[in-house]
């Protein structure tokens, strides 16, 4: 059975093939229109797809997509006219919305399957289904306490309940504007970001700030009842009316001026930043205690933007009883493309589970071939390495920067060794070098370092793998001086552990780094400038190489230089 599934109708438009339930291949259509984010059908993605999977439209036997837009209609409608703006922002907002994107997908399923052809069925998965239940599916646990928090879907914005084997049960959702996404959104706004886009910025910034200062008044605005209910004091916003700013009066009279975009940080932005990624963490630490007691399930799935927070996660699996977490790599939006399908093939059709996503490099690849052609295109001065790790490992060791393009893209916001920019995280300047000659973005956003599974806990203090880089731990405080470069102010990383199989060429590169500098770990960002998506092709990774601070660039077993 052959399975398409697509994420359009919210931000990071996506789509996968499912084949007989394995993940064959899923791509994200920012990585192939250079729109960062974007929620416009992809088109291109289901396309690239389908080429990938060697599938013609002939062979698809479902479509599967990650919303219900007709779900909880009277909800919406009733919120809308119990806040006093009438049906017309809701129209607006909701209605207008789905209907322009309705009549995307109408436009792209009529094109391949016209009426009167065999056409396969439409399988609309609510948004958090998508999201908890195909996360579930593809974990490696067969029992697990469920958990999905973002923004909102269909007007949702969790779901808490359980799993085991195929069936999903459902415990508890809350509905916007009670939603952790949106808390979290305000509180970036408020620093100066872009909501909905920058969090990480904000998760970031917040190690230079103290919680205390405003942890009480932060506290007061969001609570968790027994069940696991999210119920947020809207009194501090307006994005529970579709208005910007997301703050309100009171909430710059609590906490102080916000900050305009380009201005330097103040204490207060600090300090705000600290207390709600704070209390971020404690309401989904009593929501996971709680599922923990009522379930009694060892191991925790955890699905949704939220679920990026990658801080809040290294607490969860420390403080709340369970011995691992699952975060599927695209655990945003992104991701519900692969949970759809999945849920079509596991939770409609009953099909026994097969699949385990570890490996997140289910993009794109390219051919030595076709390295070849551009490199000549290009006229790029390039040589052959058969043993490109050692010489990339030396370059490193050296100083340099090196752009890193293998084999088939990763899936998911994070570049986990296929996609990336590295360079030694022993050398102290690293961090500022990379932030303001290749990168471009704010000088205190830290990097993320990858590691050998076999020595992570040499120098992280972690005792679960994270393959996907979404757990934060510490740095030993007595390797922090071997790993500076990594190592937040406040002591943590964002630690991606590699094992061999699933990475030989990465892996291989880390152990060689480790024979000459004795620290076998790397800095490892995504090969992107701030603002762009993550490179995708072997031309995006030129053109990235040739306008940024990079110094080197290894495309396959070819190294290339200015």
């Amino acid at each position: 059975m052959n399975i398409i599934g697509i994420n359009y109708f919210y931000h990071d438009s996506t789509a996968c093939i499912v084949v007989d339930g394995k993940l064959v291949t899923a791509i994200e259509e920012e990585r192939l229109t250079r729109q960062k984010h974007t929620d416009e059908f992809p088109v291109q993605a289901i396309e690239r797809c389908m080429k990938i999977a060697g599938l013609e439209d002939k062979d698809i036997d479902a479509v599967a997509v990650s919303i219900k837009p007709s779900m909880h209609w009277q909800k919406k409608a009733a919120y809308a006219l119990g806040i006093g703006k009438g049906i017309k922002p809701f129209l607006g907002h909701e209605v207008g919305t789905s209907r322009y994107r309705q009549d995307q997908f109408w436009s792209w399923y009529l094109s391949c399957w016209p009426r009167g052809s065999k056409q396969p069925p439409i399988h609309w998965v609510s948004h958090h289904l998508a999201h908890i239940a195909g996360s579930f599916y593809v974990s490696p646990y067969e029992e697990a306490a469920l958990l999905s928090i973002d923004g909102s879907g269909e007007w949702a914005t969790s779901f808490v309940g359980y799993g085991k084997g195929t069936q999903v049960e459902q415990y508890n959702e809350s509905y916007f504007p009670n939603s952790f996404g949106s808390f979290y959104e305000a509180a970036t706004e408020f620093c100066g970001f872009r909501p909905n886009y920058d969090e990480g910025k904000t998760m970031g910034l917040a190690p230079f700030g103290d919680p205390e200062v405003f942890k009480d008044k932060v506290s007061e605005i969001i609570s968790i009842g027994e069940d696991g209910s999210i119920t947020v004091d809207t009194s501090m916003f307006n994005f529970q009316y579709w208005r910007r700013p997301y703050c309100n009066r009171k909430f710059y009279e609590t906490f102080g001026a916000p900050r305009r975009h380009g201005e330097e940080f103040q204490k207060h932005h600090e300090d705000v930043a600290a207390a709600f990624q704070h209390v971020l963490e404690e309401s989904a630490l009593k929501i996971c205690r709680d599922l923990k007691k009522k379930t009694g399930a060892k191991h925790l799935v955890i699905a949704g933007g939220v679920s990026l927070n990658s801080v809040m996660n290294g607490r969860i699996v420390r403080e709340s009883g369970f011995e691992d977490l699952y975060v599927m790599p695209a655990a945003g939006d992104n991701g519900t493309a692969i949970g759809a399908a999945f849920y079509v093939w596991n939770g409609i059709h009953g099909k026994e589970r097969s699949f385990v996503h570890m490996n997140p490099y289910v993009g794109t690849s390219y051919t030595d071939e076709e390295y070849q052609a551009i490199i000549k295109e290009c006229k790029l001065n390039a040589e052959y390495h058969e043993h490109i790790e050692e010489v990339t490992a030396g370059l490193l060791a050296e100083g340099h920067i090196v752009g890193w393009y293998q084999g088939a893209m990763e899936i998911g916001p994070r570049a986990l060794g296929n996609r990336s920019i590295l360079a030694d995280p022993s050398k102290p300047d690293m961090k500022d070098k990379i932030n303001a000659d290749v990168k471009h973005r704010e000088a205190y956003r830290p990097f993320a370092p990858s590691v050998p599974v076999e020595h992570a806990k040499d120098y992280f203090d972690i005792e679960v793998e994270a393959p996907f880089m979404l757990k934060v731990c510490d740095v030993f405080p007595d390797k922090r001086d071997c790993v500076p470069a990594i190592t937040h102010v406040d002591g943590s990383a964002r630690v991606q552990t590699v094992r061999e199989e699933t990475n030989p060429r990465y892996h291989k590169l880390m152990m060689e780094l480790g024979k000459i500098t004795g620290v076998p770990v790397v800095l490892n960002t995504s090969f992107n400038v701030m603002g762009e998506p993550i490179v995708e092709s072997p031309m995006d990774a030129i053109r990235c190489f040739f306008s940024t601070g990079l110094d080197k660039l290894v495309i396959g077993n070819y190294l290339i230089g200015k």
